[in-house]
């Protein structure tokens, strides 16, 4: 169990930190993780439902699907954030 949880904090804050590179946000470690292990879920949703995989490809497999949905969560976060701007 810590094993696993242990995990899916470095894949999330590889992924966060990843996805806020690649969005150009500006979070810190904390948030990283959250949007990491989000992404974790939204990706693992995308890559279930879109494509014919069905691997348990490990840690760099892990990585990247996080990171695809933690930048699908930023891009939906920065979308509301424009709307919100805009009233």
């Amino acid at each position: 169990m810590i094993g696993g949880l242990i995990f899916w904090l470095i894949v999330g804050a590889v992924a966060g930190f990843l996805a806020e590179k690649i969005m150009k946000a500006d979070m810190g470690l904390g948030m990283n993780i959250v949007v990491g292990i989000v992404g974790a879920l939204i990706g693992g949703l995308i890559v279930e439902y879109l494509t014919p995989f069905d691997d348990d490809g490990g840690l760099i497999w892990s990585i990247l699907v996080a990171t695809l949905g933690a930048v699908v969560l930023l891009w939906i976060v920065n979308k509301f954030k424009e709307k919100s701007a805009a009233r």
